[in-house]
């Protein structure tokens, strides 16, 4: 199930909202535990007994740890134990049928591979119960007794299959002592909205543009269509996930919680460094926090530094997907924060903003097309196209009729990147208090119309990240 559906809006929602505001509040994590293990299990009803295996296993494991913290023998087996265990979930899952076929490509054997489909949300709960072990280990928190409120951290539907991830840490206060609102749940209601509109109105239509462009031979393609292409994609996993991120922000204060931001304006950016602290700020903050601090971060000398920089994109890359293409995809990050750190961001400082802002873009809208090509040839050949080596021309009416039927679709997404619509809505709400009641609540209704119109006949509405 997915948010950006018609069930879930009209039914799922509404129907778990009720049960919710009708229990009592020692009930309410009781009811949000149910219901998100009902989410979950209406596409993969088998794959749930993986999720409550790792809900039951780390909640023992922060008992344990908690209960032998003077016996540092036995704390330290519980805490590497919890992290190998839920890492070999994950990699089993995730990374077998990989390694079994580059074992078979490498030695020129015919290992047979069983493909299994991919657990839903597994990198993204399963980084969130490991965080809790280890920050429950550090004394960084204090453990979690009732397996209830445990168990609604891990499972809790709004941020379950795509993130944000949750740090327990962020989240441990709200689980027992939260204070629903009229205004919070008006915020989300407005909230979730947003996302939908991201979704289903802007990512989806552009959406449809790259499918195509990316289905046409590459041999067949024009400098511009290539380009229209990628940009397409930049737009459209940006406002794909994003959109979803939002709706899942949304739905957290329908139900009194408050989830970290993931998105702030990432296309702004004047370096790639700034980039990635705007885009899926809860992994990036993952990472930093369980892999690059404790590697040394910054504080060691400065090819340690860069070592563990390399560190934490590999592993960024190879956490979004079992393929050399992902792999590459991180590194290929890696290495311009790397040279930014080096020296390119003292430079980019001396020079007009705009520079910043263009080679920030280039970099980024390159990433995509390794990021999205499972096959590292076909990626150079598209990125070969886009810089117009080997291709049939500049331009073609096919491509002219890309840019002259999508040119106002593309300048909605320009504008939708920035701030420039929350500061209007901001705005109407500060300056002109009576025209913005009516008028922003009007908005709001008009955009959750459109976008249940559009859900009524689409036909084309992927979730992008629902493959990691």
């Amino acid at each position: 199930m997915v948010f950006s559906s018609l069930i879930f809006i009209f039914m799922f929602l509404p129907i778990t909202l009720f049960m919710y505001y009708i229990s009592p509040k020692p009930a309410r994590n009781l009811v949000l535990f149910i219901v998100s293990l009902i989410f979950y299990a209406w596409g993969e009803p088998l794959y749930i007994t993986i999720m409550l295996f790792s809900t039951v296993f780390d909640y023992i494991n922060g008992l344990l740890i908690e209960k032998y913290r003077d016996r540092k023998n036995i704390c330290k087996s519980v805490f590497i134990n919890s992290i190998v265990i839920n890492l070999a979930i994950l990699c089993f899952f995730k990374y077998y049928g990989f390694v079994i076929d580059n074992i078979n490509s490498l030695f020129d054997l015919h290992l047979t591979v069983k493909r299994l489909p991919l657990p839903v949300g597994i990198s993204f709960y399963t980084f969130q119960t490991m965080s809790y072990v280890i920050d429950v280990y550090l004394k960084k928190v204090p453990v979690q007794k009732n397996i209830i409120s445990f168990g609604t951290y891990v499972t809790m539907f709004p941020q379950l299959v795509a993130g944000p991830i949750v740090q327990y840490g962020d989240i441990s206060k709200q689980l027992d002592n939260r204070k629903e609102s009229f205004d919070m749940f008006g915020e989300g209601a407005e909230k979730f909205i947003t996302g939908l509109s991201k979704k289903v109105l802007l990512a989806n239509n552009i959406g449809l543009l790259w499918t195509t462009i990316k289905a046409t031979p590459t041999n067949e393609l024009t400098v511009l269509a290539s380009w229209l292409g990628i940009i397409a994609f930049t737009f459209q996993i940006y406002f794909d996930f994003s959109g979803y991120s939002d709706m899942a922000i949304g739905l957290g204060k329908m139900f009194g919680f408050d989830l970290m931001k993931n998105f702030n304006y990432p296309y702004v950016s004047k370096t790639v460094t700034e980039f990635w602290r705007r885009w899926h700020i809860s992994l990036g903050s993952w990472f930093r926090e369980y892999v690059y601090i404790p590697l040394g971060g910054n504080r060691v000398g400065k090819l340690k530094q860069y070592r563990n920089l390399f560190v934490v994109w590999f592993l960024t890359g190879f956490w979004h997907g079992a393929n050399w293409n992902f792999i590459l995809w991180g590194l290929y990050f890696g290495f311009f924060v790397t040279i930014e750190k080096v020296f390119l961001i003292k430079w980019l400082k001396n020079t007009p903003k705009f520079i910043g802002h263009i080679y920030t873009l280039l970099v980024v809208v390159v990433g995509w097309v390794i990021f999205e090509f499972e096959s590292i040839f076909q990626g150079a050949n598209y990125i070969k196209t886009m810089f117009g080596i080997g291709t049939k021309g500049l331009y073609d009416n096919t491509a002219i009729y890309y840019l002259y039927t999508n040119i106002v679709l593309f300048i909605i997404l320009a504008i939708c990147s920035t701030p420039i619509p929350n500061r209007l809505i901001m705005y109407l709400k500060n300056k002109l208090n009576r025209i913005g009641t009516i008028a922003i609540p009007s908005a709001y209704t008009f955009l959750a119309f459109l976008s249940t119109a559009y859900l009524v006949n689409e036909s084309y509405n992927p979730f992008l990240y629902f493959r990691f």
